[in-house]
Order: structure tokens, then C-alpha cells, then sequence
């Protein structure tokens, strides 16, 4: 009475084969509208083999081989092994054909693949491996609640080892069994059959993530990123709509990324660089807000020979006004404005606008300790810390959540990535909040800086991100990189379209030419490709 469940399916399991129609019983991946998987599984007939019925292999070996043309030899081996599916993709003709043979104990089935050959999101999802030792087994039966074996795959990186407990399900979601005796063969009258559960204790995650937006975004990374970032929130409430690292990976052959680059498998997403230019945003923001600057203020810049900093601009500005210079993106001004600022309240403007807080609702990376925006009050920091080199760090999702400020009226929201867990009846098991925001700048100060944002695109250094038929802005960043190469990290993030702005998108390219030349195009290409299919 205690015990019968239990015993009842130890005697199941004892009586019968059965095999998975199930490559990873595993709850899925979803976007935000709880449709479209970000692994892209897909569903494929296979040959189904259950080797201990099989009666003459050799000559069941010999006539699958001249359906599916492989050697009778591989296929005797598999037919000698152990019950499962073979890996080998079928057409509807090969289906006909093998269905048409009639063999007892192989038979043709469809198997849910959980990777399709184009996955989405590949760094923000992870990657499955097995369970490296039993002391790893033993902690994940203690911790998570479910059994596993030793030969089960486990999450290892992204939204597959955060949630590995909710998504991991205790039985496929459908299988065949074949019901044997003692001696291995069929039991009349019950036979093979196909077994549905909609039991398995696993639950779906519904994601931010937007699947057509992913989709473009990483059409136009395959062309013009070879390493890099973006990320599209959603202007009216933070949300993520897409997140895109390369080099990528393939999360359903990780074995094919090995060995690959240091920083394969690297989100750069929510990694730590230097802004270069973008963090001017701040200190114009600071300086506006505090009354330290107005638009038509002039100043002089005289290029590479400036007492502060030289300016990308070698022969210099000259006289230019304040607007003209966020617009040309000219250092010594930013450096001036720093120094009159001071390193208390550009670190006080930097930490609100959210350069501090690496969290992400449903997304709990570890915190990169590297990240310290007090070492902008360190000696000889400040000028080099104005125009976002020296010691600022940031992540191209904490700049993305930035500018979303200035769109928002000078609110900050938190950044989401999960919307919710869902169980298999339909019901939301647990709901993740929008995040939370807190006002960082005047709504007056705000309008200004959208207005200056959108200056950079129409007369100055980031005309290459201009949307003609929406109109867009942001800024442009050229982060240099050690070693005094003439590559920099190229930055560009903005918004569009200019009045109702509904994407904040960022762009960083790794060793590119400059944010302007480099980053500014590809910010365009993938705004043009989503603006023109409204999602």
C-alpha cells in the first residue's frame, strides 16, 4: 500500500523495452509569445528499433540498407545494440518503403529533436553536457527533487543551468513499448504501443525574447559581425527582445565549437567593455541636469594638440557649441565638462542611469566584480573616464537599458529576460515582474538629450545609422583596444523610430574601424529589417 506506485512501475519496466520518442525530455525554450522555440526543435520520422524482438537481423539489416543506402554492416551493428532510434533522416518515400517491409521490432516513428539546425540565442539559452562525476549526481538528486541518471544531460551554461531543475522532465513526453516476457518476446495482444504522458514533471519558460526580431537580428550579425553584441529592448517596458553574441555556437553539436575561440561560448551580451563615446550620454546628462551646460555654450577644441585630450578630429573643432559638439562626438569638451562635474556626481549619474547593476529579471548571471564605478574618483581617472575609456566598464545590455532612459522621460526600468514558467496544463506556474525603475534625469533634460541623440545621426559622426522613413538616433563609440592598434571596439546605440521610439537597440563590433563607419550600418540594416515587419 505504502510502495505500490513504486512497484507498479518497477514491474512495467521489468516486463517491457521502451523507447523515447523524445531526443531530451527537457521542457522548451520559448519566446514571448510562448510559441516559437529559440532551439528551433523540430519533429523527424526515424527507424525505431527494438533489437531483442528483431528475429533475423542479417537479412532485416540487408533490407533496410537498401532503403535508407547505408552499409548492412552499420546498420547489424545497430540492430545488435540496444533499443532506440537511428540517426539517420528519412524521406516520405523511405517511410513508405520501410513501413512496406513490415519488420516485428522496427518500425518507423516521429522523434521530437530539441535543436533544429539554426538555433536562436545560442549564449543566452546554453548548452547541455553530461553529469561529469557521481558527486555531481548525487548533489542534483538531493538539490533539485527529480531523479536523474548518470547518463542524463544536464544545463550547463545560459537559461538551461539556471532553470535546469524546472525544465528537466522525469519521463519523455511520449514513447513506444514493447511489452515482452521472460523470454524477450512479444506478449500477444498487447504487443509494441505507443505511450503518451502529459505528466512528465517538466515546465516551459517563456522568454522576453522576441523569435522573429532574434531571427533578423542574427541574419544580419552572420553577414557583417564576426565578433560582437547586440541587444533590442523593448522601449515601453524594458523588456529584452533580442540578445546576440558571435562567434557563435551550435547548442545542439557543442563538439563541433571545440576547440574554438577563448570566447565562444561567451555572452558577449552581458560581458564588460568599454564604452568609448556612449558614455558621454551620462556626462551630458549630468551636466544638463545640474545647469552646467546649455546647448548654444561654446567651447574650443584644438584636436591632437588639446591640454586635456586629443580629439579624434586631428586638425580640431575649433569654436564649436555644445550641441555641435555631442553631435561630433569631440572629446576635450567631454574631458572639460567631467573635470567641472567632478568624479562624486558623474559616478552618482553613471550608477542611476544603471551602469552599476549587471541584474537581469529571470536572467541571474554572477556579478563581474571588475565593474566599479568609484575608481572614476581615482587619481588621473576623470578625464580619460569622461569619454568612457580608463577605468568605466559597462555591458552592451546595461547601455541598452540606458539610453532607454532618455526615451522613457528620465526613467530607469530594469531590464527582463523571463516572463514566466509555465507547467504542462497551460498554467503559469510563477510570473516574473516587470522591472523595477526610479527617475534619473527631468523629463526636460531628457526631451533635450533625445533631441542631441537625434543631431548625431542627422549632421554628425553617426549618419550611417540614419533611418530615412522612421528617423532614428543615438550615439556612436570607438573604444581603443590595448596595444595601440588601429582597430577599436565600435559602438553605436540608439532608438527608432525618432517620435514614438519602440526599439532601444545596441550594436557593438568588435576590432571595427570606428562606431560611426563600423557599428553605425549594422544598427540601420537591423532596424530596417524589423521596423519594416511590425512585431
Amino acid at each position: 500500500m505504502v510502495h505500490g506506485n513504486e512497484y507498479k512501475l518497477r514491474a512495467l519496466e521489468q516486463g517491457s523495452i521502451r523507447v523515447s520518442l523524445e531526443e531530451i525530455p527537457r521542457g522548451r525554450v520559448l519566446d514571448r509569445h510562448g510559441i516559437d522555440s529559440l532551439t528551433q526543435g523540430q519533429r523527424e520520422p526515424r527507424v525505431v528499433v527494438f533489437p531483442e524482438i528483431i528475429q533475423a537481423k542479417e537479412e532485416a539489416s540487408l533490407l533496410l540498407s537498401q532503403v535508407i543506402r547505408r552499409e548492412p554492416e552499420e546498420l547489424f551493428r545497430y540492430l545488435n545494440g540496444e533499443a532506440g532510434f537511428l540517426p539517420f533522416a528519412l524521406t516520405k518515400g523511405q517511410v513508405r518503403q520501410i513501413q512496406e517491409l513490415n519488420i516485428l521490432g522496427l518500425m518507423v516513428q516521429e522523434i521530437d529533436y530539441r535543436y533544429g539546425p539554426k538555433p536562436l540565442a545560442a549564449h543566452v539559452i546554453g548548452h547541455l553536457g553530461p553529469i561529469s562525476d557521481r558527486s555531481l549526481l548525487e548533489r542534483l538528486n538531493n538539490l533539485e527533487g527529480k531523479q536523474y541518471k548518470l547518463s542524463d544531460l544536464i544545463g550547463k551554461s545560459g537559461l538551461e543551468y539556471f532553470y535546469e531543475g524546472v525544465l528537466k522532465a522525469g519521463e519523455p513526453v511520449s514513447m513506444v513499448r514493447a511489452h515482452v516476457d521472460v523470454y524477450r518476446n512479444l506478449i500477444a495482444g498487447l504487443g509494441i504501443k505507443k505511450e503518451e504522458d502529459r505528466d512528465t514533471g517538466r515546465q516551459d519558460l517563456i522568454t522576453t525574447l522576441d523569435g522573429e526580431i532574434q531571427r533578423a537580428v542574427e541574419e544580419v550579425m552572420d553577414r557583417r559581425v564576426e565578433r560582437g553584441a547586440v541587444v533590442i529592448m523593448d522601449a515601453r517596458n524594458g523588456d529584452l527582445l533580442a540578445m546576440a553574441s558571435r562567434p557563435n555556437f551550435n547548442p545542439g553539436n557543442v563538439a563541433l565549437s571545440l576547440p574554438g575561440d577563448h570566447d565562444t561560448f561567451l555572452d558577449h551580451c552581458t560581458a564588460l567593455y568599454q564604452p568609448g563615446s556612449i558614455f558621454k550620454v551620462v556626462v551630458a546628462a549630468a551636466a544638463l541636469e545640474e545647469g552646467m551646460v546649455k546647448p548654444s555654450d561654446t567651447f574650443v577644441c584644438l584636436g591632437e594638440h588639446d591640454h586635456l585630450v586629443r580629439c579624434w578630429h586631428k586638425p580640431g573643432h575649433g569654436p564649436i557649441t555644445f550641441e555641435e559638439a555631442f553631435a561630433q562626438s569631440c572629446n576635450p569638451v567631454f574631458a572639460e565638462l567631467g573635470l567641472k562635474l567632478g568624479a562624486e556626481k558623474l559616478i552618482t549619474y553613471a550608477k542611476a542611469f544603471g551602469l552599476e547593476s549587471q541584474k537581469i529579471i529571470g536572467y541571474p548571471v554572477s556579478r563581474d566584480p571588475r565593474q566599479d564605478l568609484d575608481l572614476i574618483g581615482k587619481p588621473y581617472s576623470l578625464v580619460n573616464s569622461s569619454i568612457g575609456q580608463g577605468p568605466v566598464l559597462t555591458t552592451p545590455v546595461q547601455l541598452t537599458a540606458m539610453i532607454n532612459v532618455i526615451v522613457n522621460g528620465g526613467m530607469y526600468i530594469e531590464p527582463r529576460l523571463v516572463k514566466e514558467l509555465r507547467a504542462e496544463n497551460g498554467q503559469t506556474s510563477r510570473h516574473f515582474s516587470l522591472g523595477n525603475s526610479h527617475k534619473v534625469i527631468s523629463s526636460e533634460t531628457a526631451r533635450e538629450l533625445k533631441r542631441l541623440l537625434g543631431l548625431v545621426t542627422t549632421q554628425g559622426v553617426g549618419k550611417e545609422a540614419g533611418i530615412q522613413s522612421y528617423g532614428s538616433a543615438g550615439k556612436t563609440g570607438s573604444a581603443e583596444l590595448a596595444g595601440n592598434t588601429d582597430r577599436v571596439n565600435a559602438w553605436f546605440c540608439g532608438f527608432a523610430p525618432m517620435e514614438s521610439p519602440k526599439y532601444i537597440v545596441t550594436v557593438l563590433v568588435e576590432e571595427g574601424v570606428s562606431g560611426g563607419l563600423t557599428a553605425a550600418p549594422v544598427f540601420r540594416e537591423i532596424l530596417e529589417a524589423i521596423l519594416d515587419h511590425p512585431h
